[in-house]
């Protein structure tokens, strides 16, 4: 057929050649960076791996990407009608505003006309673009370690529940695209310490982190690559019976989990994150401690990769394990976080020990 969709790998050389004749056709959407181009982008050409490749703006902004500063891809139209050139702007000098519809009214703007001139030329309206964009820049600074709180406000959302609505909606896909797949589900659980997401399918937990942890987008990305499946919001029986027990550790009442977890990872780093679970609660080890435990006293290195790469915070409890000199090492949550659970499981330690002696 004439209008036929060009291959991902026909575009990957268009994008490689910055050819002008697919220019507009399609958008790449780098994964490494979290940015979409226009294929004519003179930026630095990513790897292969990292292109996914998008038929138009909407879906880019929608995939949780953000428009490129260099080739500016939604500046392109701004010469075709000035209502979108000046808002167009206006968004670019202020990505992070809460734009209302009363700001476009009292900037002597007609809504239909607004409507009506966005959906034409990128099947959204202004302020779903802006909203997008709020939302976007939000996800990047809890990827560069943000705090929850302070994206959710840099991003113009009153509600905490709204925010991390919008959140997830980054992390799965349209949903057209997720027709007859198996989904992996993701929800956020409120703790002490903050909110964690937690990804479970309708039998195991697959990933439980803090929603600041620097290195959780990269977490999703390889989940969603190991297990071949999509994550779309949405909650099963495991998250309710996650969330149970996570309120009743959190209370001091049990550390009894009970959750059945995903088979993630190596071999090795099953048997490390198993031996993780054998530490008491209350008490800790070094890496060294924890290799000898396993009969792996070489492997002291692996073990504290191992350790870095749990993706299931407290219930495989990597916080348990401290440096050689007994000092707090890093934790992904965040040290502070660390220094939190291990007095607190002290102290749950103690409870239990004086309500046995009684």
């Amino acid at each position: 057929m004439l209008f036929t969709r060009p291959t991902d790998e026909v575009l990957y050389d268009a994008l490689i050649a910055r050819d002008p004749a697919y220019d507009g056709f399609a958008y790449v959407c780098v994964t490494s960076t979290r940015i979409f181009c226009r294929l004519t982008c003179p930026a630095r050409k990513p790897k292969r791996e990292n292109c996914i490749f998008q038929d138009n703006i909407a879906a880019c902004l929608e995939a949780g990407f953000r428009p490129c500063k260099r080739c500016r891809p939604l500046l392109k139209y701004k010469d075709q009608d000035p209502t979108v050139s000046a808002l167009l702007d206006a968004l670019e000098k202020e990505p992070t505003r809460r734009w209302r519809e009363d700001d476009l009214k009292a900037a002597g703007y007609d809504l239909s006309t607004v409507r009506r001139a966005f959906k034409r030329q990128f099947g959204m309206s202004f302020l779903e673009m802006a909203r997008l964009r709020r939302v976007g820049q939000a996800a990047e600074m809890l990827a560069e370690g943000g705090r929850v709180i302070d994206a959710q406000i840099d991003a113009g959302f009153e509600s905490g529940s709204g925010f991390r609505a919008a959140i997830n909606a980054l992390i799965g896909e349209a949903p057209a695209g997720l027709r007859g797949q198996t989904l992996l589900k993701a929800d956020w659980l409120e703790t002490p310490l903050g909110p964690m997401m937690a990804i479970v399918d309708d039998h195991s937990l697959h990933l439980l982190e803090f929603a600041d942890r620097p290195a959780l987008p990269n977490e999703i990305r390889r989940l969603k690559e190991s297990s071949r499946m999509s994550i779309a919001s949405g909650r099963t029986p495991v998250t309710d019976m996650l969330a149970a027990v996570l309120d009743r550790y959190f209370s001091g009442e049990s550390s009894e989990f009970g959750v059945r977890i995903a088979g993630h990872g190596t071999g090795f780093e099953r048997d490390v994150w198993t031996a993780l679970q054998a530490i008491p609660v209350g008490e800790t080890m070094s890496y060294s401690e924890l290799a000898r435990k396993m009969g792996r006293e070489s492997a002291v290195r692996a073990v504290a990769r191992a350790n870095g790469a749990n993706q299931i915070a407290i219930l495989i409890p990597c916080h348990r394990v401290l440096g050689a000199d007994g000092s707090l090492t890093g934790y992904g949550g965040g040290l502070w976080r660390k220094r939190w659970l291990i007095e607190h499981e002290r102290r749950m330690a103690a409870s239990h020990e004086s309500s046995v002696a009684g």
